[in-house]
């Protein structure tokens, strides 16, 4: 207890240069790499001795560029993360259901009943069921959000999994920061900073100005029920648990180019983690640790494919993802492994871009980030949104309000 005690102290001394440090994260100058190019320098620091292991401080770019890449290991950090104070709950989220999707209707039903949601939350539009909008259709399912729901709705729950992007653009960052054309001549340049990122805020429709997103995406109707009865058995749940650890896998993999968050990963290869009693992570190589792992709450990793079979043995509220262009391209006409296989192999949420972003981690969760939002008690879709940078490219799929480490329930009571 002592121990716990002198890490959160160590912790919230840090707390102060957060804001700063994730504005200058939010910031950074662009990593395009294309295949054969080094590793990009941005997503390394230069190699420093590293604070004690209770210390949180926050990973930032190095002066100037290192003669060589660092080594993964001995140039890591640990990141500063915000003391939470709240979250959001199922009465600040609004419900958008496509009426002419009649899985979209089923799931819309399901949802609003599972997380108690009053009439007034829930929208309905018409939408094609396609992989795409156009931007003038975007911009018609844009106005009917901003129409309907008011000041209370922080966040945005869309029952579907077809469309999930406007041009070059994921549906969920385009509803937050508007859609960006130029971003498709050039789609592995910066993009538009969240001003979410890293932040403590849990309005953020009030600061910073915009209401996120998330798919409640399956390849079925049956999984995508499937997956909202996990997001709500996930409340709570590991609030005060003894016994085997929940496991946070940070993974590693031969392609380089997809390994860039390696950098991100906490110091050493695993171990407690001391600000999060019953948690502890490892880092070890996805191919042999991803298949049927026990009690997985986080898998982060960088790949094409997935090593996925035999599943993972999921706790309720898991998060994964895998940094690789085309993740969140939903229809999988890429040949690359995408979001839906970590929602089929029992995951409650996951994080993929739908445009090739180049290897940016700007683009991609920040595993320390969203291992600190979610481990104090946040939302799937607050630690998720909290952990990208530049989210323009980022589709976000899950239940939203999973939070396994929050001691207040967030479904209302289901309306019968």
């Amino acid at each position: 207890m002592a121990e716990t005690r002198a890490a959160i102290r160590q912790w919230l001394a840090a707390l102060w240069i957060a804001p700063l440090m994730a504005l200058l994260m939010a910031l950074a100058p662009p990593v395009a790499v294309a295949e054969g190019a080094a590793v990009p320098e941005s997503a390394a620091s230069a190699a420093q001795a590293a604070p004690p292991a209770s210390a949180v401080l926050l990973m930032t770019e190095p002066a100037s560029a290192p003669a060589a890449p660092p080594d993964p290991v001995a140039s890591r950090r640990w990141a500063a993360v915000p003391l939470l104070r709240g979250r959001l709950t199922a009465a600040e989220l609004g419900l958008v259901i496509n009426a002419d999707d009649p899985d979209s209707v089923a799931l819309g039903r399901h949802y609003a009943a599972a997380r108690g949601l009053a009439p007034e939350q829930l929208l309905r539009v018409r939408l094609p069921r396609r992989p795409v909008l156009t931007p003038e259709e975007f911009a018609t399912l844009q106005s009917a959000i901003e129409r309907h729901f008011g000041p209370r709705t922080q966040a945005l729950a869309l029952a579907w999994t077809q469309p999930y992007a406007v041009g070059c653009n994921s549906l969920t960052g385009a509803l937050a920061l508007g859609y960006d054309a130029a971003l498709c001549e050039a789609s592995c340049g910066r993009s538009r900073p969240s001003g979410w990122f890293n932040s403590a805020s849990v309005r953020p429709l009030s600061v910073p100005g915009i209401r996120p997103s998330m798919l409640l995406a399956a390849p079925t109707l049956a999984e995508a029920k499937a997956l909202v009865d996990r997001g709500v058995a996930a409340d709570g749940s590991l609030v005060g648990k003894t016994g085997a650890a929940a496991r946070v896998l940070l993974l590693d993999g031969p392609d380089r180019f997809r390994q860039v968050r390696r950098y991100l990963y906490p110091p050493g290869t695993g171990g407690p983690l001391p600000w999060a009693p019953g948690v502890e992570w490892q880092e070890l190589p996805a191919e042999t640790a991803l298949p049927g792992a026990e009690r997985l709450l986080v898998a982060i990793t960088g790949s094409v494919q997935l090593p996925l079979t035999p599943p993972p043995k999921w706790l309720p509220g898991g998060l994964g993802d895998h940094l690789t262009s085309f993740g969140g391209e939903l229809s999988g006409t890429r040949n690359q492994a995408t979001v839906l296989e970590w929602i089929a192999s029992g995951a409650t949420a996951s994080h993929g871009t739908v445009s090739e972003p180049c290897n940016h981690w700007q683009k991609f969760p920040h595993p320390q980030v969203l291992l600190g939002h979610y481990l104090q008690g946040a939302t799937a879709i607050e630690a998720y949104w909290r952990s990208v940078a530049w989210p323009q490219q980022s589709l976000f799929v899950g239940e939203p309000l999973a939070a396994p480490f929050s001691p207040a329930a967030n479904a209302r009571r289901p309306r019968r």
